[in-house]
Parts: structure tokens; C-alpha cells; sequence
């Protein structure tokens, strides 16, 4: 009876104890409906606006029915929480593009012609003529004033034609009677002498098929035929190099009329040359790699074909004498192939060995081995490979053992040695010579009592930096006997890497053959046996040179 009793009078004191609480708070104010003061700045009118507390500036101007364009700035951000007093300014952004014609200046291109004497006035080849041009410019502007004017496209119309002028650049100095053809790359361009140095004559010049001069002949390939009467070269080519690098080129220098060749063959980089076996036909060999967007530029094939070329420029069957294939050690740089002095051989070089070319198997024949060298760069050493003139013997720089324990493929000693087809003997002849020795034999003439040859090479000034040191040219004997340097005189800066090149015949009145050599950009002539040395060019533009 007492438990019903209590339970009205529970909770009623519970209703006393929250009445009283109930009084004292404060009545709630939403949030929404404080409001702030905020100033609005845009298209040059000012104005106040009554913006909820919490809202965000692009909430604000959603309010008001502004409309932003796509170039309109606001200052602060849109996302900014806004306060009382705030300032929104909005800069007021557009754009126009302006269409204008230009004319296009047109380019004044120079050639050297070493056929000219210097003081000759110029000749112009092709008459320059301006071109015309469409450019689209981008005006931009806020609150009507123009803050940017930009280029943002150009349309060709009429190309400009550049202006060719020849220019004369025959020194005065003193010419020299000279046995065979001697061609050689000039700024691009191949030029003749014959019967001496003053008979110079320009053979080549690329043009376009708009008749514009290009100087574009890249020295990859320049080879005279065995009796110097066809020439073969390589030109850059006009596509993307990533698409085709250069392509080959044949033309008969004997005949004024005839017109280059082209022989259908990209992206030769180390090696074309004409078949010297044949007589009544023409025959060229060549290699090809595949180009590629990546340093070197190419991915060789280490491959060998043999095309037959007609006289009056039709191109016959293409014979693949070796298959493409990876080259051995670093065989992406490629492989070089020279031919004996009688053409009966083809010897093979790439970085990782030597051998001969079976034409009959149609393979490689391995002779020697060479420790590759590791440049850890983009390029590969392919070694310096030679003949002497007795066709039995192979002259090469072989890459000898490092001292101490250093990686032998990172050794930077380099010797000559020589290899004997008759005996498969190797003998080292030069210690240290350098890596870019470059052996090449005279042909055969008597020396004392017996009918012997010359070898010419090229010795580092610095052996063990030999990648980037100078170097000077040396003559011995063929056993490596009598050894002398000829070229360049004491204290001079050393020669460049390259291979010398014997002169096809001796003349009388000269103790010994001339080598053909390049230095400081000219062509220089140098007497095997007197070491008396000749400048030929002045233009500092050689680039290659051939003689047959």
C-alpha cells in the first residue's frame, strides 16, 4: 500500500527539480540568422551585402545572381569562409584572338667553293625570296585591360626561298702534283682534285625539290670505285631522324652530265662501300642499322647486303650475304667491314672481336677475340682494323690487360698489334699506342733489297687518356721496325681521330707516298718518307676524305 502511494509523489518532485532548470536557459538563436556585412567589389560599383555567418564567398555571390566567367578572378578564393567587414573584389576577365599576315624573312646560306680563287666575287646561286606567314595572337585582358599578348599559332602560307651565294675559297697556297682522284667533304659538300691540287672541282651538292641548296652531305659514306670513276656517298635525310637517319647515293664523276643516283638504301651509319671483284658490273655492299629515338640515335643490324647498280641508275637484286643479328658485345654500336688490297677478302670489325666475311657460307669467320670496351656512355669502341699490302696481314688495336685489379673491360691500355692469315700468329708491334690507332697500309713498293710496305698509325699523345687525347701520325716498317713521326710537328696540337689515307700511287719526284690526312678542319699531304708535310685546303671545313 505505501509503494502506490509513493510513486504520484516521485514524480512530482521530479517535475519540481526540472521546471526550475527549464526557466533559466536561454532561448536559441539559429545560426543562419546572424548576419554579416560584407563588401562587394566588381565591374567598377561597390555595394554592400548582408551575407549569413558560415557562408563561403561563392555562396555570397550565388546570392546576389552574379555570373562568373571562365578568365574571372575573385580575391579572396570563392571557398573562403566570410566575415563581417570582408571586401570581394571580382576582376572582370576575357579574351580575343587577332589574326595577322607577317612576311617571312628569308635565310642567306654561304657556300665555300674550293674550286674558286678567294678574291672571286660571289656567285648567287638561288635568289632569295621573302614568304608569307598567318599568326593568331592571344589578347587578354581584365577589367578591360590588356595584361597579356601572346603567339599561339602560325600557318605557312608561302614558304621563304633562302638565298645561295658560292664564295671562293682556293688559297694561294702552293698546289702539288697528285697521282689518282683525290675527293673530299667540304661543308657538306664533295669536291674533286685530279692531277694536282690546284684542278678543284665541286661534285656534289644536295638540293631539295624546290632547287634549295642543302649541304648535306654527312660523311658516314665516301668511297671511290676500284678505277675512281663512280662515286658513293650518304646525305642526311630530309625525313624525322627517329623515321630514317641518311640514305645512299652513287654518281659517275667522270661524266659532267650525270645526275646522283639515289639507291634506295636508308640509315647507313658505319659501312657501304662498292664491290671491288667486279668489273663489268656494279656491286655495293652496305650495312644498316634501325633508328631509334634513344641515344646513339640507332640500333645497328649487323647485317651485309649487295646490290647491283646499273649505269643508267636502275637498281638490281639485293643479296643478303650475312642476316641481321645482335653483333656479340655491345653489337647495338654496329659493325665496320674493309676490304684487302686486292679485294679477294672482307674483314669484319666490332667490339668484341675481328674476323673475315664467307661469302660462299655466307657467315662470319671469328679470328681473334678483343675484350670489349666498357665507355658506360652511348657509343662502343669498334677497333681500328687494317691491311698490309700483302693481303696476308691483319693490323688491329687490341685492348690490353688493365693493371691491378681493375675491370679488364675498363682497362685504358690500347696496343697495335698484327694478326698473319698464313700462321694465325698474333704479334703485339706498338705498346700503348691508344684506342683510336687506326692502322692503314701503303701499297707495295721496294724498300732496300726487298718488295715490303709501309704502315701508318696514329699514336695517343696521352695513352692512358687516349678517348680525349690528341695524336700524332706514325710510319714503320710492317714488322713494326723503323718507327717515326711525321705529323704534326713537335709541340703542335695533336690530329683527331681518323684513318690516313696512302696515296694510290708514288710519285717521282717524291721520296716516298703521300698520305691524305685531316687536321684543324683542312686537308694536308705528308711525305711517308721525309715527314714534309703539305697544306692543301684553308676553309677549316674538311669533313672525309677518299683517294683512288
Amino acid at each position: 500500500m505505501l509503494a502506490i502511494k509513493s510513486k504520484p509523489v516521485l514524480i512530482f518532485f521530479v517535475f519540481l527539480l526540472i521546471f526550475p532548470l527549464s526557466g533559466c536557459l536561454s532561448p536559441r538563436v539559429s545560426q543562419s540568422e546572424v548576419s554579416l556585412s560584407v563588401n562587394l567589389i566588381v565591374d567598377g560599383n561597390s555595394q554592400k551585402i548582408n551575407a549569413a555567418s558560415g557562408s563561403k564567398i561563392q555562396q555570397v555571390l550565388d546570392s546576389t545572381g552574379l555570373k562568373l566567367g571562365n578568365l574571372d578572378e575573385v580575391e579572396p578564393p570563392t571557398y573562403t569562409v566570410v566575415s563581417d567587414g570582408l571586401t570581394i573584389k571580382v576582376t572582370r576577365g576575357r579574351e580575343e584572338l587577332e589574326v595577322k599576315q607577317v612576311t617571312l624573312p628569308y635565310k642567306q646560306l654561304k657556300i665555300n667553293n674550293e674550286s674558286m680563287p678567294e678574291k672571286t666575287p660571289p656567285i648567287l646561286l638561288i635568289e632569295g625570296k621573302t614568304g608569307k606567314a598567318e599568326i593568331t595572337y592571344r589578347r587578354v585582358f581584365q577589367d578591360n585591360v590588356e595584361i597579356r599578348y601572346s603567339e599561339v599559332k602560325i600557318v605557312t602560307l608561302d614558304a621563304p626561298v633562302d638565298q645561295v651565294m658560292m664564295f671562293g675559297t682556293q688559297s694561294s697556297l702552293t698546289p702539288l702534283l697528285i697521282p689518282g682522284k683525290l675527293v673530299y667533304i667540304s661543308s657538306g659538300n664533295a669536291y674533286l682534285m685530279e692531277s694536282s691540287t690546284a684542278n678543284r672541282i665541286l661534285l656534289v651538292t644536295g638540293t631539295d625539290s624546290a632547287g634549295r641548296v642543302l649541304n648535306d652531305l654527312d660523311g658516314r659514306v665516301l668511297q671511290l670505285s676500284k678505277d675512281g670513276t663512280w662515286l658513293l656517298y650518304t646525305r642526311k635525310s630530309t625525313k624525322n631522324a627517329e623515321v630514317e637517319i641518311n640514305t645512299l647515293w652513287a654518281l659517275n664523276i667522270d661524266n659532267p652530265k650525270a645526275k646522283p643516283i639515289d639507291l634506295k638504301t636508308p640509315n647507313i651509319i658505319h659501312f657501304a662501300d662498292w664491290d671491288p671483284t667486279t668489273i663489268s658490273a656494279l656491286r655495293v655492299l652496305y650495312s644498316t642499322v634501325e633508328p631509334r629515338s634513344a641515344p646513339p640515335g640507332w640500333q645497328a643490324n649487323n647485317d651485309l647486303y649487295r646490290m647491283v647498280v646499273g649505269t643508267n641508275g636502275n637498281l638490281g637484286v639485293r643479296e643478303k650475304i650475312i642476316d641481321a643479328n645482335t653483333g656479340g658485345l655491345y653489337g647495338w654500336w654496329g659493325t665496320d667491314y674493309t676490304w684487302s688490297p686486292s679485294g679477294n677478302l672482307l674483314a669484319y670489325s666490332r667490339p668484341d672481336g675481328i674476323g673475315l666475311v664467307s661469302f660462299k657460307n655466307k657467315n662470319l669467320l671469328p679470328l681473334m677475340s678483343i675484350t670489349p670496351l666498357q665507355t658506360r656512355s652511348d657509343w662502343a669502341l669498334i677497333p681500328g682494323l687494317g691491311w698490309g699490302a700483302d693481303g696476308q696481314t691483319l693490323y688491329m688495336v687490341s685492348h690490353a690487360p688493365p693493371p691491378g685489379l681493375i675491370n679488364p673491360e675498363e682497362s685504358p691500355n690500347f696496343d697495335l698489334s698484327a694478326l698473319s692469315l698464313d700462321s694465325n700468329a698474333k704479334v703485339r708491334i706498338v705498346q700503348q699506342s691508344g684506342m683510336f690507332a687506326y692502322p692503314t697500309g701503303s701499297s707495295a713498293r721496294q724498300i732496300g733489297l726487298q718488295r715490303s710496305y709501309y704502315v701508318a698509325y696514329l699514336q695517343a699523345l696521352a695513352p692512358i687518356q687516349s678517348g680525349t687525347s690528341g695524336y700524332e701520325l706514325v710510319i714503320m716498317d710492317r714488322d713494326g721496325s723503323n718507327r717515326r713521326t711525321v705529323f704534326p710537328d713537335p709541340g703542335l696540337p695533336g690530329l683527331d681521330p681518323q684513318t690516313s689515307m696512302w696515296a694510290p700511287a708514288p710519285l717521282s719526284y717524291e721520296e716516298g707516298d703521300y698520305l691524305a690526312l685531316i687536321y684543324q678542319g683542312n686537308l694536308w699531304l705528308v711525305d711517308a718518307a721525309t715527314g714534309l708535310s703539305h697544306q692543301v685546303t684553308g676553309d677549316g671545313l674538311i669533313q672525309k676524305i677518299t683517294w683512288k
